[in-house]
């Protein structure tokens, strides 16, 4: 296996690579890379970077989802551990979209640990770029209905990390003022 200072940044590399041009939803269309880094940073900060493969993981956790990706490849190039934690986290895109968000709930208690981790790290990012200055009616409607949905797929996955856990709680709570302070 790769030293973890590698893993990691080769895991960035092709995150990258694999999902140049991509834009997130909120924040104004930033980069996609923006959210893949810091569901890794988040990743490393909960675990006080003590595990290379997760936070491996943590830049990668889409890129079967969005990209071309195999994986096999991740397996190849990085190790057999950060695949599989890469296919756990991968939705089945060829399912309508209401489907796939009742599965992801369904589906969250049986994830392993590591997978919950990502899963939860995931939503923290997600939510937080759905908090914007001066949100439309839309804008307003989709933070409350992704923080809705959210927290039902983390509650499937909380308990094996508290800061973590506790980070979610809080990015919601930013998420409910911020409704309340624009009118939502």
């Amino acid at each position: 296996m790769l030293p973890a200072i590698r893993l990691i940044s080769e895991a960035a590399e092709l995150a990258a690579r694999r999902h140049n041009g991509m834009a997130r939803k909120g924040r104004g269309s930033e980069p996609y890379i923006n959210h893949l880094a810091e569901v890794a940073n988040l990743l490393a900060r909960v675990t006080d970077g003590a595990d290379a493969e997760l936070v491996a993981a943590g830049w990668l956790h889409d890129a079967i989802e969005d990209t071309g990706t195999t994986r096999e490849e991740l397996a190849e190039k990085f190790s057999a551990r950060v695949a599989d934690l890469v296919v756990e986290v991968t939705d089945d895109m060829s399912l309508e979209k209401p489907v796939r968000r009742q599965k992801q709930i369904e589906d969250a208690p049986h994830k392993s640990p590591d997978a919950k981790l990502i899963k939860i790290a995931d939503k923290v990012s997600n939510i937080g770029a759905r908090i914007l200055p001066d949100p439309s009616k839309d804008e307003r409607d989709d933070l409350v209905d992704y923080t809705t949905w959210a927290g039902k797929v983390v509650a499937g996955c909380r308990g094996i990390n508290p800061r973590l856990d506790h980070i979610f709680d809080e990015t919601v709570e930013r998420a409910k003022t911020a409704l309340v302070e624009t009118g939502g």
